[in-house]
């Protein structure tokens, strides 16, 4: 399975790095909250799909509610770290995230939503309100984006002359490339990360769903830890980026993911297939959904700081240990 880790890990690099330079025409809510969340939800997809494909509807779920888990704690908890250290180029003492007012509202009820539709489990009718989320988020975050652009094309028709239009133009067709060889490679390594996942599971006697929420995200996670890492070093710019990309990449997970497990369930094992609710998925349904909404408290006051990262990592551990005590 470390290969596959390795794989994914090494695909992510080149997704991140294409997403982020083909995203600099945007504005960088949009950006984060749409190409760059896309792109860096791509692995997650990808193992989503393989695992309905094959029936192992915990692992999907799993996987789904444990990336919300990782990057909402541990992944802005790191993110934090950084910017508000020296370990950036350009330290800041707090992150503003008083524009991220629509992904903070949206993330609750999206997070609610979810924990209510999952009382009896995923069908048909829960693919389309998932998907109507989905579209209705896209939709506000594409109306904000309107707004930041004609600043953003006011300042690079200042700045930009021939010659870095020209350097612009070869970038882009690196970050295509780049793009497109992240997303095959994904693709390529998802499927045998899936089934390696099944067998360590049967091997040490540990649900599968419970190495799904724990070790899946780690791997489907990757481009958006490398991103935002990088962005966190570029000064308070490219941290707000990294606050969008995981805010909007979150709500992706309670819309979109979940809409294509659903409809891959449905694809692959016929119309009328549910997804199932098991004791262990509803625990952790509970257990992510009360973590996502703790960890938005420090976001609703507009400021995140370097307490607020320690506060982060103190919920990431506390979620995981908990992991170990349900019921296998």
């Amino acid at each position: 399975m470390i290969i596959w880790v390795l794989e994914l890990t090494a695909s992510s690099y080149f997704l991140s790095y294409g997403a982020e330079n083909l995203s600099k025409s945007f504005g960088t809510r949009f950006v984060g909250r749409t190409i760059l969340s896309v792109a860096t939800t791509l692995p997650e997809i990808a193992i989503v799909i393989y695992a309905v494909a094959g029936g192992f509807y915990s692992t999907a779920i799993g996987s789904a509610i444990g990336s919300n888990l990782l990057m909402m704690t541990l992944g802005l908890s790191i993110m934090l770290l950084i910017a508000t250290t020296r370990l950036s180029r350009q330290p800041v003492k707090k992150v503003d995230v008083t524009p991220f007012k629509l992904d903070k509202y949206l993330l609750i009820i999206s997070a609610i939503v979810c924990l209510i539709l999952f009382i009896d489990g995923f069908d048909f009718i829960d693919g389309i309100i998932f998907s109507t989320l989905f579209g209705i988020y896209i939709y506000f975050a594409y109306r904000e984006m309107r707004k930041e652009r004609i600043d953003l094309k006011i300042r690079l028709v200042v700045e930009q002359d021939n010659r870095t239009h020209h350097e612009g133009n070869k970038k882009s067709t690196k970050a295509i490339i780049a793009f497109v060889i992240g997303t095959a490679g994904i693709f390529i390594g998802a499927k045998p990360f899936i089934h390696a996942l099944e067998g360590v599971s049967l091997d040490f006697g540990i649900s599968v769903a419970i190495l799904a929420i724990i070790i899946s995200p780690i791997a489907g996670e990757m481009p958006e830890k490398i991103s935002m890492m990088i962005l966190a070093r570029k000064g308070a710019a490219g941290t707000s980026i990294a606050v969008a990309n995981v805010l909007g990449s979150k709500i992706l997970n309670n819309s979109l993911l979940l809409a294509v497990a659903i409809f891959g369930a449905m694809m692959y094992h016929g119309f009328t297939t549910e997804i199932p609710v098991t004791n262990i998925l509803w625990y952790q349904m509970i257990i992510v959904t009360v973590i996502t909404i703790v960890a938005l408290i420090p976001l609703l006051r507009n400021k995140l700081d370097m307490r607020s990262g320690i506060l982060l990592l103190s919920l990431y551990i506390i979620g995981i240990t908990i992991q170990f005590f349900l019921p296998q």
